[in-house]
C-alpha cells in the first residue's frame, strides 16, 4: 500500500468521524457503536462536514438517438410480437398483429404514458427502426431473448468511451480522482480508464469504479468523493464523478409480464459529468453539502433486484415500492435536517426536492407524504418528462436543472432522495450558492 493510499484511507476515516452535538471536540478514534434493534433501519450517515463540499460543473451530454413516449410503446408492442412469434411452435399462423395490439393495450395500463414522458434517449440503434434481422442487440428473429450479455457489454463499452470523450471534449485539467458511476454494463479496461490513458493523465488522475447501486448511487460517489479529497495535500485538488447509464441495452423482450413493461417504459439512457471540490469560496454556481444519510428498509430486501442474467441486466420490482419509501421518508428527512443543523418545521416550506423520479408514483408518495407543493417537486417532474428515468443519471440532471433555474434562489435549501435494490434510501441536505 503506498503512502498515497494510506493517507485516502485515513481521509476518508475523517469524513466518517462522529461528531458530538453542541461540541467541536473531535474525537480521536472512532467509537464501537451498538448494532441497532431489530427491525431499526441501518444507516450510515455523516454530519456534519467540517470543511465545505462543493458540488459544480454540471454537465449533460444526450444519447445519440431520441424517440417520443408514444413511439417507444409502440416499438415495444411490435418488439414483443416479434419475440412471441418467433418462439411460438407455429410461426405460420401466430397473429402478430392481434399479439401487438394486446401488448399496446397492457402499456396503456400498466406503463408510463405520454402525458408523464415525452421523450426517452438511447444508445441502441435498434430502437430506431423494426428490421428485426438489422439489430445487433435485439434480432429477436433469432434470438426471442434478444442478444446475449456479451454483445450488449460491447455495445456498452462504444457507447460508455464515446459519452466520455464528449463529456471530456473542452476539459483538459484533470482530476486528482475520477469516479465512474454506472448500472448498466461493466468492461475492465473501463471507459474511464481508458479516457485517463489516452489524455495521459495516469500519473495524476485516480480512477475508482462506482459501480451496480442502481438509481440512488451519485449520492455514495459524492461521499466517496469527499473521503478521497479530505486526504488531498493539493487543497485545489477535485474529484469528477461521471455517469453512463445505457438502461436500453436490457429489455428482454421475451418477458412479457406487466412488471417488465412497467420497466421497460420507463427507463432511458443518460450521461453527465460534474465536479466536487472541498473548502474555498464558492464560485457562484454550486450545491453545499451540508448532510448525507443512507438508510437499508427493514423487511424489503425482495422489493427490487437488479441481476446480471444470460441476457443483460434483469430488474424486478414490487407494486409496494413506493408505498414503502413514502411510509419511512418523512423521520428520513427530519435526520437530515438535523444532521445540517437546519430546522425542518422552519425550512421545509422553502427547501425544494430534488426526488430520483423513480415513476411518477415515487414523486406523487413523497410529496403527500411530506405535505409539498408542487413546485417543491416540479424540477423532478420536469427532468422524468423530457427524459425518462436514466437510474443514477437522473438525480444529477434534477440538480443541474435546480442550479440553472433563476427561480431557485441562492440559500435554497435542496434535499435530495433517491432509492435502489435493498431497498435503500439515499438522501442528502444541500444549499444552492
Amino acid at each position: 500500500m503506498t503512502s498515497r493510499d494510506l493517507a485516502t484511507l485515513r481521509g476518508v476515516l475523517v469524513v466518517c468521524v462522529s461528531m458530538k452535538r453542541g461540541s467541536a471536540r473531535r474525537h480521536a478514534c472512532c467509537r464501537s457503536r451498538r448494532s441497532p434493534p431489530l427491525g431499526v433501519p441501518t444507516t450510515m450517515t455523516h454530519s456534519p462536514y467540517r470543511v465545505a463540499t462543493r458540488l459544480s460543473g454540471f454537465e449533460i451530454v444526450r444519447p445519440a438517438y431520441e424517440t417520443s413516449q408514444a413511439g417507444s410503446l409502440e416499438w415495444l408492442s411490435r418488439l414483443h410480437a416479434a419475440s412471441a412469434r418467433a418462439a411460438s411452435t407455429d410461426p405460420a399462423s401466430f397473429d402478430g398483429r392481434a399479439y401487438a395490439a394486446q401488448v399496446s393495450k397492457l402499456l396503456a395500463r400498466v406503463g408510463c404514458s405520454p402525458e408523464k414522458i415525452a421523450a426517452r434517449g438511447y444508445e441502441v440503434a435498434d430502437i430506431s427502426h423494426t428490421r428485426w434481422e438489422d439489430m445487433l442487440v435485439y434480432d429477436v428473429v433469432r434470438r426471442p431473448d434478444g442478444a446475449p450479455a456479451g454483445t450488449r457489454t460491447e455495445v456498452f463499452m462504444r457507447a460508455a468511451e464515446r459519452a466520455f470523450e464528449r463529456l471530456y471534449a473542452t476539459v483538459w485539467t484533470p482530476p486528482s480522482d475520477l469516479i465512474h458511476v454506472t448500472c448498466t454494463g461493466y468492461a475492465s479496461p473501463s471507459a474511464a480508464q481508458r479516457l485517463v490513458t489516452r489524455r495521459g493523465w495516469g500519473e495524476t488522475t485516480r480512477v475508482t469504479h462506482a459501480y451496480h447501486m442502481g438509481c440512488y448511487a451519485a449520492l455514495p460517489a459524492i461521499r466517496m468523493a469527499a473521503g478521497f479529497l479530505a486526504s488531498a495535500s493539493n487543497a485545489s485538488s477535485r474529484a469528477d464523478i461521471v455517469h453512463t447509464e445505457i438502461c436500453s441495452l436490457h429489455l428482454h423482450p421475451a418477458e412479457h409480464a406487466p412488471e417488465q413493461l412497467v420497466v421497460q417504459s420507463l427507463f432511458a439512457d443518460g450521461h453527465v459529468r460534474y465536479s466536487v471540490v472541498r473548502g474555498g469560496e464558492s464560485d457562484g454556481k454550486s450545491l453545499t453539502l451540508l448532510s448525507a444519510r443512507e438508510v437499508l428498509v427493514p423487511d424489503s430486501s425482495g422489493a427490487m433486484s437488479w441481476i446480471v442474467s444470460d441476457t443483460g441486466m434483469a430488474m424486478t420490482l414490487a407494486r409496494d415500492v413506493p408505498m414503502r419509501i413514502a411510509r419511512g421518508v418523512r423521520e428520513f428527512v427530519a435526520s437530515l435536517y438535523a444532521e445540517g443543523k437546519l430546522d425542518m418545521r422552519r425550512d421545509l416550506e422553502r427547501t425544494v426536492f430534488a426526488v430520483h423520479p423513480g415513476g411518477p408514483r415515487i414523486i406523487e408518495g413523497i410529496q403527500q407524504a411530506l405535505e409539498l407543493t408542487d413546485a417543491q417537486t416540479a424540477a423532478s417532474r420536469e427532468v422524468l418528462f423530457r427524459f425518462g428515468n436514466m437510474s443514477s443519471s437522473t438525480l444529477p440532471h434534477v440538480w443541474t436543472a435546480l442550479m440553472n433555474d433563476a427561480g431557485v434562489t441562492t440559500g435554497t435549501p435542496i434535499v435530495s432522495l433517491a432509492f435502489g435494490p435493498g431497498l435503500t434510501m439515499c438522501g442528502a441536505l444541500m444549499i444552492k450558492e
